[in-house]
């Protein structure tokens, strides 16, 4: 048995679904499972359970082999406590899956540390690798796919703005992976050695920067690269004010997603990605061009 938390997530949903057609059996964990209907419909065990809530975690973690941990607590509000929350969350999940004898943890995090967005990223991991279930730690740049927060983004500032006014942070480097990539890793994972307990970054076969991740987005969706003013000077405060103005992406979640921009995002340490050598990754180009489509047609 699988469980998910987080599985009425973009990753989370796509994963239990990704399970399924593998002929997992899955248990998809929510704290709304009203809202985990089509996960149901393909025959996921939809339980309530919420990761601040360790009464929950108990019961729905009974009889699992493997729990994947995919909850953020960013998109719960944006009063800035969401690294407490988060903090807090991993802290019950580990306990909860020790008590139920869960054999393994599957987190996804980000890679780099820069920011409190990261930083917290990175603290959820250590919080989950203190108890005493062994956990795998996969970590990524930007998820290129219609639903994460940091695609829409960038998305939106190319079909809206012919001109954009950007901070420093467009020439910092970054792997990112395409979705469809970063959820066959997770996939993977429910396979692995039960010994593997250790980080593994994960990013696609191109290093770009965010700079070059907006031409090259621009150009998936037929346009002309937009022109980019570089200042000296503009706070993550400011920024995401700007791409609250002009995208749908709540500024409270902007924020901290651009305080994590000036950050490095590279794979520095390859052999994660060696453990599975029949995992290609998918080219940036391609990436962009299907996340896309796929996001157009939603509009």
């Amino acid at each position: 048995m699988i469980a998910v938390a987080g599985s009425t997530g973009y990753i989370g949903g796509l994963l239990c679904k990704r399970l399924r057609q593998e002929g997992k059996d899955v248990r998809a964990l929510a704290r709304s499972p009203e809202h985990a209907g089509d996960l149901s419909a393909i025959g996921c065990d939809v339980r309530q359970a919420d990761v601040l809530d360790p009464a929950s975690l108990r019961a729905a973690l009974e009889g699992v082999d493997v729990a994947y941990y995919l909850v953020h607590s960013m998109g719960r509000g944006s009063d800035g406590d969401f690294a407490k929350r988060d903090h807090e969350g991993a802290e019950n999940f580990a306990a909860a899956a020790a008590e139920a004898g869960v054999r393994r943890i599957v987190y996804l995090g980000g890679l780099g540390e820069g920011s409190e967005h990261l930083a917290s990223r990175h603290a959820t991991a250590t919080a989950l690798r203190e108890g005493s279930v062994p956990v795998a730690y996969f970590r990524a740049a930007a998820v290129i796919g219609a639903g994460s927060e940091s695609f829409r983004t960038v998305f939106y500032l190319v079909r809206r703005l012919p001109v954009m006014v950007t901070p420093r942070w467009v020439t910092t480097p970054t792997q990112p992976i395409a979705v469809e990539d970063a959820v066959g890793y997770l996939a993977d994972a429910s396979d692995l050695e039960l010994g593997v307990d250790r980080e593994l970054q994960i990013g696609g076969p191109d290093v770009t920067t965010y700079g070059g991740m907006i031409d090259e987005l621009a150009r998936a969706q037929k346009r002309r690269p937009p022109l980019r003013i570089t200042v000296p000077v503009l706070t993550p405060a400011l920024s995401s004010l700007w791409i609250g103005l002009i995208t749908p992406v709540d500024a409270g979640v902007a924020r901290p997603l651009v305080e994590g921009l000036s950050t490095e995002t590279v794979v520095t340490d390859p052999s994660g990605m060696e453990i599975f050598p029949e995992r290609r990754g998918t080219p940036l180009e391609d990436a962009l061009r299907r996340a896309a489509e796929n996001l157009a047609v939603r509009l």
